[in-house]
């Protein structure tokens, strides 16, 4: 067990540094913190994803970095421990990503299980977050609720994040590009059925928009207005009446086996009483055809 207590801007009793993870607006600049202008100042070293995109940032704030080093998903294996030799050898160090909390959906969750490990004190500079910011304005229930992220590119692997998450009754929060987001909402669709959502677009920014709806009505209005800005999709939960009636499901008891073959019992082919039991369920037919495989 390991138990960290600091608060204000200091390098640890060992003599190392410490790493600061900084939130930066994601797109309104009047939503940084005075805290986090003042830590980017004072620290040794910045690590930032785009350090094109920092140093705009830095310039605005009037920020002079005494190093900047760049830290992103394709360099983090080479980058990450030399940043914590850096703080080790007693330098304090900012980490910011391109706009929010470091670490989420972000390689600084990395960083930050390497500086756990080195036992570097790890402090939060709290500000501006997309999820949490279309959670609260969205008008579906707060009190409980799954940070998701962004969803994978193959199909498969999507339904393998989607299908345990059809039960969850807290409100569910997606980060998607617009490129991607009604194909995304498809696949909600399809795991979920029509549930209420909200389209939270552009947080911040001069552009900001929200859309309500359900889900079929969400997809209906991007046909008509085409997706632009990068998107928080926040979707209801499980009802208790969706609850009640999977639990009441005439087919929980049995197997995908026994499933399968009581609708080949009603006297249709193997193939359709798949489909059917994988309707059922809510999950791919390729997924039956595995579990029957393996069975």
């Amino acid at each position: 067990m390991t138990i960290q207590c600091k608060s204000s801007f200091q390098h640890n009793d060992s003599g190392s540094g410490v790493l600061y993870l900084v939130a930066t607006p994601i797109g309104n600049l009047e939503d940084m913190t005075f805290r986090a202008v003042r830590t980017l100042k004072e620290c040794d070293i910045i690590a930032a994803e785009d350090t094109r995109q920092t140093r705009k940032l830095l310039s605005h704030f009037d920020i002079s970095p005494k190093q900047l080093f760049s830290y992103h998903e394709h360099n983090k294996t080479a980058s990450g421990p030399e940043l914590i030799r850096y703080i080790i050898e007693g330098n304090n160090l900012a980490l910011v990503s391109d706009a929010g909390l470091p670490a989420i959906s972000d390689p600084g969750a990395d960083l930050v299980t390497l500086a756990v490990q080195a036992g570097i004190s790890v402090v939060p500079v709290p500000g501006a977050n997309a999820a949490l910011s279309a959670l609260i304005a969205s008008g579906l229930p707060t009190g409980k609720f799954t940070f998701v992220g962004f969803l994978p590119r193959e199909r498969k692997d999507i339904r393998a994040v989607l299908t345990p998450l059809r039960a969850s009754q807290g409100t569910l929060l997606f980060y998607e590009s617009p490129h991607r987001v009604g194909k995304t909402l498809a696949y909600l669709q399809e795991a979920f059925g029509n549930r209420r959502v909200t389209l939270a677009r552009e947080l911040t920014k001069r552009y900001e928009e929200f859309l309500r709806g359900t889900i079929e009505e969400c997809l209906e209005w991007l046909e008509e207005h085409p997706p632009m800005g990068e998107y928080v999709i926040v979707v209801e939960g499980e009802s208790r009446e969706e609850a009640q009636e999977a639990d009441s499901a005439w087919w929980r008891p049995l197997s995908i086996a026994e499933h399968v073959v009581h609708y080949e019992g009603e006297g249709i082919s193997r193939k359709d009483a798949m489909k059917k039991a994988a309707a059922d369920r809510g999950v791919a037919k390729r997924d039956i055809y595995n579990a029957l495989l393996e069975e």
